[in-house]
């Protein structure tokens, strides 16, 4: 009898028609959504275009965001975003999504229900591994093959090895989601999970809100993993049930499914965690800091731009001012984020802290539009990445971490927990 399982081969061997998968073998996967920005779209939509198509597969699965630099930031972006624009109305795309009801793609898509738990689904952007909080197999793709996707609906793939991650035990306070991908990423490196797909358990990913969920599985890509992933339970359920207008399976693991290799961290020892430029992988806890002065502080980014992020930051941040000389910017994942927390008052509490608050857009993430560093400068961000030049000029410096610290350094002009305020 043949060994169980892991829930990417079952999401993979689903969408390939098969009974089953083993690592290593390649299948082709009918896709139930593909998805593309206005960084990558130009690109697919060539590619579509060049394959001779005329008509994408299916006009409900192809989405199209303009997250990166928008609201235009320039005649080049507005010129790319127009393409992407005439493009979808061209093609009659149910979900194409600037301005009006938009925001950062990896939080609207969930959050509009276009995902749903045993999906496979491929995206023009590194971070699309994002879904896997979803119980989805979501990957990032080249621009190309998200072209040729849009016109034949599937796509192909190398079955991945698993690499389990059980994080057992209770979270300690201001330690979440990003704490515990970052810590991770640290244990293994930026090629620990050279594609692989990352499965996350135990007790403490249980107790993770969704949220929480969205982070680590985003960041997978940043110790090369192909996908992230975390089996879905009532947690997952919850978030799906208004918002899913299509039938979705819930998959998990055989108890006899085969790891390449299991890891298990205790949840007590991951501290507030900060990565030092210029990679994730240098990830330290914040005792082990010691002093960094910093320029900006930026919560947001498909990382950690959802309420529940902007509710921490808002707690740390209510009756207390950001340090002279700081720029703190603050980004709402989607309009409908930034609506909420100007109905709870977080906006206010930004404002009268001296935050700048953005529309939604990927923005400085990647030094794109808005809170550019110059020379020498540093910035704490919620964002994934922190290459040489990422959010500006090739010498600054970006640290990453979670809002908590985001905010607090913010206040304190250099980076620290919110305990030391």
């Amino acid at each position: 009898m043949s060994a169980g399982m892991t829930i990417t081969e079952k999401l993979l061997a689903k969408a390939a028609g098969k009974d089953s998968v083993r690592p290593g073998e390649f299948v082709t996967c009918e896709l139930d959504l593909v998805l593309a920005n206005d960084i990558t779209a130009p690109i697919a939509i060539e590619q579509f275009g060049n394959m001779g198509g005329t008509q994408v597969f299916d006009r409900d699965k192809v989405v199209l965001v303009a997250d990166h630099s928008t609201p235009n930031k320039d005649i080049k972006t507005a010129q790319i975003v127009k393409q992407m624009r005439e493009f979808a109305r061209e093609q009659g795309l149910t979900n194409y999504y600037e301005g009006a009801g938009s925001g950062i793609e990896h939080i609207i898509l969930p959050d509009k229900g276009l995902v749903l738990p045993g999906d496979v689904v491929i995206g023009a952007d590194s971070h699309t591994c994002t879904y896997g909080a979803l119980g989805a197999f979501s990957t990032g793709v080249g621009s190309s093959d998200a072209g040729a996707a849009m016109a034949t609906g599937e796509t192909w793939f190398r079955v991945p090895a698993t690499l389990k991650f059980v994080i057992a035990g209770e979270l300690g306070k201001w330690v979440g989601g990003k704490d515990i991908i970052l810590y991770t990423i640290g244990k293994i490196g930026v090629d620990g999970a050279l594609y692989r797909a990352m499965e996350f358990a135990g007790s403490a990913i249980e107790n993770l809100p969704m949220a929480g969920r969205f982070t680590v599985c985003n960041m997978a890509i940043e110790a090369g993993g192909k996908n992230g992933i975390i089996a879905p339970d009532e947690k997952v359920e919850e978030f799906v049930k208004g918002r899913a207008q299509r039938a979705y399976e819930c998959l998990a693991s055989d108890t006899d499914a085969e790891y390449e290799r299991v890891h298990e961290w205790d949840a007590g020892d991951i501290e507030p965690q900060v990565s030092f430029p210029h990679l994730p992988e240098n990830a330290r806890g914040i005792s082990q800091v010691g002093d960094i002065t910093i320029h900006q502080a930026v919560v947001g980014a498909c990382t950690n731009g959802r309420l529940e992020d902007l509710r921490i930051a808002a707690e740390v941040l209510k009756g207390r001012q950001v340090a002279a000389g700081v720029r703190c910017i603050i980004i709402p994942g989607s309009q409908e984020i930034h609506l909420q927390a100007t109905r709870e008052g977080l906006v206010e509490t930004f404002l009268e802290a001296g935050c700048m608050v953005s529309t939604p857009t990927c923005g400085p993430c990647l030094g794109g539009h808005m809170g550019v560093l110059a020379e020498g400068e540093k910035a704490i961000a919620t964002t994934n990445r922190n290459f040489v030049g990422r959010m500006g000029h090739p010498e600054s410096e970006i640290y990453l971490s979670s809002p908590a610290l985001a905010a607090a350094s913010a206040v304190a002009g250099k980076i620290c927990s919110p305990d030391e305020l």
